[in-house]
């Protein structure tokens, strides 16, 4: 070989070696979207830091597959169309598994159990059905199980069922008198509101809602259609984390008592 090939040849060597490294790297990394406003499933603190249950279940998930977690945010009803787009790899977001959403993903084993409440002033007496709710306001995630149920029992009866981007936006028209309620995870108003001043008037009317064509009875988390390696991953790391007893600790850590999907 000739004497002057050989930086040339280092230099490719070189080049080859970083190439190889960053595909390593990239290929080590899990990307999941999350909607950070839906306390304490996902939400951020005054540092600006996320933190809540799927937050801490998503790190161990990495760290028991020997993974690299990447967190990207997004509001909720945007969460399906960035996974299609390959803005990430998976959605882990307090995800319930319905029939609609398993057209276009596929879902891990199920992490944890679900409850659907209806929130409403004491004062209102109000019942989660459509005979309590006839000529009321209730306000719902966009792009939620909750949604979907809300307009398809409740709209058709004379309930106004009105979309919101964040929970957070749900909470205010309620406090300021323009809803009447709203359907959410039962562990979500319990710690992101009911525990709060603002919460002190209001309540989870009447009991849990219970529908198995609509809301799924656990939480899970959306892998992209075509990605076998990544659910199986998610998998095997769902199912290690059960065994050492990890998602029963978070579980009981954020929650307390009963717990949903959204």
């Amino acid at each position: 070989m000739k004497p002057q090939l050989l930086p040339m040849l280092g230099a490719a060597l070189a080049a080859a070696a970083s190439f190889a490294f960053a595909q390593s790297a990239q290929a080590e990394t899990l990307r999941f979207g999350t909607d950070p406003t839906y306390p304490p499933y996902e939400y951020k603190l005054p540092s600006g830091q996320l933190a809540g249950l799927d937050i801490e279940i998503g790190n161990a998930l990495c760290a028991a597959a020997h993974m690299k977690c990447e967190w990207v945010e997004g509001s909720f009803d945007g969460l399906i169309a960035g996974l299609q787009s390959r803005k990430f790899d998976a959605i882990n977001s307090s995800l319930a598994a319905t029939a609609a959403r398993r057209a276009v993903m596929d879902f891990t084993t199920p992490i944890y159990p679900a409850d659907i409440r209806l929130l409403a002033p004491k004062a209102a007496h109000l019942l989660p059905n459509a005979a309590s709710l006839a000529g009321k306001r209730i306000g719902v995630l966009q792009g939620s199980t909750q949604e979907a149920f809300a307009k398809r029992n409740w709209a058709t009866h004379g309930v106004t069922v009105i979309e919101y981007p964040d929970q957070n936006s749900v909470y205010a028209d309620l406090v300021n008198g323009r809803l009447d309620g709203t359907l959410l995870v039962g562990a979500a108003a319990k710690l992101g509101f009911l525990t709060k001043p603002e919460g002190n008037s209001f309540e989870l009317a009447g009991p849990q809602i219970v529908d198995p064509a609509m809301l799924s009875a656990s939480s899970v988390i959306g892998v992209r259609k075509n990605d076998p390696k990544t659910l199986q991953a998610l998998d095997a790391a769902i199912a290690q984390l059960k065994q050492d007893g990890t998602i029963g600790r978070l579980t009981h850590k954020y929650l307390d008592a009963t717990t949903v999907a959204k």
